[in-house]
């Protein structure tokens, strides 16, 4: 997870990897990600809602955020 920051806002999150083992999983990731992405920069924090259908993906993506966070010191 990589996250931009400005004046202590998270003004941009991006995955740096998403779920590629199997095409059901690519789906989800594709529509679950941007979503969650949405959902950060709104929150600004990792205290995020689950996309319906991608818990584990949703789940996946709060922890690497937060660790990201905490990786900036925020």
């Amino acid at each position: 997870m990589s996250v931009t920051l400005a004046h202590g806002r998270i003004t941009a999150v991006k995955a740096l990897r998403t779920p590629s083992d199997r095409p059901r999983s690519q789906q989800i990731a594709a529509d679950a990600v941007p979503r969650l992405t949405r959902e950060a920069l709104s929150a600004q924090s990792a205290h995020i809602d689950a996309v319906s259908g991608a818990t584990y993906t949703s789940e996946g993506y709060a922890r690497s955020l937060q660790s990201a966070l905490d990786q900036a010191g925020v």
